[in-house]
């Protein structure tokens, strides 16, 4: 297939070192307690239906969706409940089995001519399934698109710095990715299954290809490494040669984007009749022991830092997710300060050292208008929403930003130019809301 390069974008160099945790096995990791967070995506949270002393079976439901954009939750683990609320359920772990890589579906290819469409979205709804990549969006929903899809991608280009955790998943699960993959790809009614991944993974498209043997039904695409290579639009653009036009989704030019990882939790779900209870994280960066870790929903984070060796330094700052579209949770903090638990799109942890950065003036140097990969102009909607001046965002069409964090990046002033042009965007969005609602 004929590849394009999307505009803008960086090559993440400073702090990229994928290779702290390359080469390392997956560690399945066990926790005496979870804590299932109810909200797991775009949605609002879903509602808790256990309560204190009630004994749960590993996938069992303990969270029900009441909204489009809310899944379906799942006891992530066998136990008793501990405490609930409307924002948690707590469970002691009497067992819990991570996903069995003795099935067949581990190692074989499936003939899936045998399950409907209808079924697949079924179960990925009733099993709880969203985009595991990072964006939480229901994936029932975006299977049940009412626009005819010519092509699925599967993101495989894992392009944030320091994450690795899809690659091994990619080396060690994936004759189940490839079932996901032809399951996806029915429940899409699409023609072609790419799996997309960049240049600096070809042991991984090796592997995969080794998997298929000859078999036709999955291309395998690659890509130059170039952040933001995973993003959907980019995605579509490099892997179809077209752009989604403003306002409009992958859908509406016949595309569906999901994760490696989705596409391995619906092997999971479909042929393993698991819901969604587990996930893989990378543990990175200024820790002792940097690994990548497979470990049941609802795992305290704190405690795989722990696993990890701990911080090396307290001068740090703590990451959920990758360094450029992350969260920051904390500075100087140790394992034992950090209670975040694992959701189903934690995606990584990453310890960064040194001190923050100290922003100045704008040099007006043009540098984040050229790496944004949208074309928007970073610098004005920055210099705008600090006035509070969204009519101006709106006009600067800050809606159209995808949060990639390439603008701060290459910024050399270091302004905040991200944050202030994702805070634009929400407002615009929201005035956008209360105009619609008039």
């Amino acid at each position: 297939m004929k590849r394009s390069v999307f505009r803008g974008g960086i090559h993440p160099t400073h702090g990229e070192d994928k290779s702290l945790t390359a080469g390392k096995s997956i560690v399945p990791y066990i926790p005496k307690t979870v804590k299932v967070s109810m909200k797991q995506g775009l949605g609002p949270n879903a509602v808790c239906v256990v309560k204190p002393g009630d004994h749960v079976e590993q996938g069992s439901l303990i969270g029900t969706s009441g909204h489009f954009l809310t899944a379906c939750l799942h006891a992530p683990v066998t136990g008793t409940v501990i405490n609930v609320s409307n924002d948690f359920c707590e469970i002691n772990v009497e067992s819990c089995l991570l996903p069995d890589t003795e099935q067949a579906y581990y190692k074989c290819l499936f003939d899936v001519s045998d399950i409907s469409r209808e079924e697949i979205i079924e179960k990925l709804e009733t099993g709880g399934l969203v985009g595991m990549g990072g964006a939480g969006f229901p994936t029932h929903v975006k299977y049940k698109a009412k626009d005819p899809i010519t092509h699925l991608l599967i993101n495989a280009a894992e392009c944030e710095p320091y994450l690795t955790c899809d690659e091994h998943m990619m080396l060690e699960q994936g004759m189940a990715i490839l079932n996901g993959v032809l399951l996806l790809r029915k429940a899409a009614g699409a023609e072609h299954a790419i799996i997309c991944m960049e240049d600096n993974k070809l042991h991984c498209k090796e592997a995969l290809e080794t998997l298929l043997d000859g078999n036709t039904e999955i291309e395998i695409l690659v890509l130059p490494t170039r952040y933001p290579q995973g993003g959907e639009k980019q995605m579509i653009f490099a892997a179809m040669g077209v752009e989604i036009p403003s306002g409009k989704l992958p859908a509406n030019v016949g595309a569906i984007v999901s994760n490696i990882q989705t596409a391995k939790a619906a092997a999971d779900m479909v042929l393993g009749g698991m819901p969604s209870v587990s996930r893989c994280i990378t543990v990175t960066g200024d820790v002792q022991d940097p690994k990548n870790y497979l470990v049941p929903l609802g795992t305290c984070i704190g405690e795989l830092i722990a696993a990890s060796g701990d911080v090396v330094s307290r001068e740090n700052k703590v990451i959920l997710g990758g360094p450029m579209t992350g969260r920051c949770i904390g500075d100087g903090l140790t394992a034992a300060d950090v209670t975040e638990c694992v959701s189903k799109v934690s995606g990584g942890l990453i310890v960064l050292s040194g001190k923050g950065l100290k922003e100045s003036a704008c040099i007006k140097c043009g540098a984040c208008a050229e790496a944004c990969p949208i074309g928007l102009q970073p610098a004005k909607i920055d210099a705008a929403i600090r006035k509070d001046r969204v009519d101006v965002c709106r006009t600067l069409n800050a809606t159209e930003c995808i949060a990639c964090g390439c603008c701060s990046y290459v910024c050399p002033a270091k302004r905040e130019l991200s944050f202030h042009t994702v805070t634009a965007r929400d407002k615009v969005r929201m005035k956008m809301r209360e105009e619609a609602a008039k």
